[in-house]
């Protein structure tokens, strides 16, 4: 049977490809280099749901990288099991149409706890009762996490996201498919290398660092691509958004504060946002807003206030964007779109003295946003450093503490992606065999793979 590694390069579009990537650009030579119109919203969980079910979030349900769970009245992000995904996934479609022998590796791709994928490594740190939070790996088989750490080491969970965001958790991904591979040997592996996304989004796509960090991810690339080429496994290579560079912030749940629609909850002095008792709210993920309305009467008037806003390029119907199905449930009353050189940040607080605590802290889980300024250090707190020091020893001691070094200064991020109108230059890339042609769409990766193994 034919074999096949898919290598997703996170934030890749096409008009990085050029002089930086001698590697990626010897490999598209002889192959078909498509670009498409991104998913919508263009994210991480939307786009590769997209591309395992073949269907769009209106169906696999995947509206962002997290909403509003109206029944629970908590906004969650960055789920990570794989039953929240509907629909069939491409490794269950290909098992059905070649039998058992057929096998599938996902590595770091999201919602990779219970899927059905035969071999699969996805970040999932620990959680003592006394409060630590240890760095971990979840792998199936189970046995995989203790043999791959012993011959790896542990996974650099630091360089996976946050300040110290950087190559090291792409080349240990990387390493660990070659593991997989060398064991294994899956039909499919599907592979993610997020090295890009973090340089693009902190400094922009038009930073004089960015041809350097092409070159890191490059050589990444080139290594994958001789390890899979002597073993015989043809590779298909694509990213899931570009990044568009951004020098504007929009922060609507401070707007539906000031209009008294969000509700406060004073916990120990700073202050926590109640989604299921406020009247309007938003969850905002990049350059899209989810509007929860549990106030439908105020839906007009909520419209009319975020397109007043410089930095809103569209309000759209939720259901009119998601259908009536999961995607809808899921969705927002209204859903909100930045122009271009815009995001949205998450922040409710009008005083940086009453923020949550975790505001200041990597904390992907308990904030009811995405936030990309967890990638900096705060400019203004002395003796960061020293602060950071001191908290690895008290947490290696096993004492609890609070890691508090990150800004409140969204105009820091400068760079962003959710919209699916970009240009040309900013769409995500598919390299693959002549033979597969091109792809216009993202739900067209499925197909792709498919005919890979006709």
């Amino acid at each position: 049977m034919k074999r096949l590694a898919v290598l997703n390069v996170v934030g890749l579009s096409a008009g990085l490809i050029g002089e930086q990537m001698p590697n990626l650009q010897k490999f598209a030579k002889g192959r078909c280099l498509s670009s498409f119109k991104p998913a919508f919203p263009a994210v991480t969980c939307t786009a590769q749901s997209s591309y395992v079910t073949g269907t769009g979030p209106d169906q696999h349900g995947i509206v962002a990288n997290g909403w509003y769970h109206r029944e629970a009245a908590e906004v969650q992000f960055w789920k990570q099991s794989n039953h929240i995904v509907k629909g069939k996934k491409i490794w269950e479609r290909l098992r059905e149409k070649h039998g058992n022998s057929f096998t599938c590796a996902k590595l770091f791709w999201w919602y990779n706890m219970y899927s059905s994928a035969d071999y699969s490594i996805t970040p999932r740190p620990m959680y003592p009762a006394d409060g630590r939070k240890v760095f971990d790996v979840y792998t199936q088989p189970m046995g995989v996490r203790d043999e791959i750490k012993k011959d790896l080491g542990d996974f650099p969970f630091p360089s996976f996201w946050g300040p110290k965001a950087g190559i090291a958790s792409s080349k240990w991904i990387a390493e660990s498919a070659k593991w997989i591979e060398e064991r294994y040997e899956p039909t499919l592996n599907l592979v993610y290398l997020p090295h890009l996304d973090y340089a693009l989004q902190k400094v922009g796509p038009d930073h004089e660092s960015i041809p350097k960090e092409l070159a890191a991810i490059d050589r990444i690339i080139g290594d994958l691509i001789e390890f899979f080429s002597k073993r015989g496994v043809e590779l298909m290579i694509l990213s899931e958004y570009g990044i568009s560079p951004v020098s504007e912030v929009v922060c609507p749940n401070r707007l539906f504060r000031r209009k008294g629609w969000i509700t406060i909850k004073d916990e120990l002095g700073l202050e926590q946002l109640d989604c299921g008792a406020s009247k309007v709210f938003a969850v905002a993920d990049h350059q899209v807003a989810h509007i929860y309305l549990n106030d439908p009467s105020l839906r007009d008037e909520v419209v009319e206030l975020l397109l007043a806003q410089d930095g809103v390029d569209q309000v759209l119907d939720g259901r009119e964007v998601f259908g009536n199905g999961v995607g809808g449930e899921r969705a927002g009353d209204l859903i909100a779109v930045s122009n271009s050189n815009a995001w949205f940040a998450y922040y409710y607080w009008l005083d940086d003295a009453k923020a949550p605590d975790f505001a200041r802290t990597i904390d992907i889980h308990r904030k009811p946003g995405y936030d990309p300024v967890e990638l900096f250090i705060d400019p203004e707190k002395r003796f960061a450093k020293a602060s950071i020091v001191k908290f690895l020893v008290k947490k290696k001691l096993g004492f609890r503490g609070l890691l508090d070094v990150i800004p409140l200064d969204p105009s820091l991020v400068k760079g962003s992606h959710g919209r699916s109108e970009v240009t040309d230059e900013e769409q995500p890339v598919f390299i693959a065999p002549e033979s597969i042609g091109p792809i216009s769409a993202p739900e067209q990766v499925f197909g792709a793979i498919e005919r890979w193994f006709d």
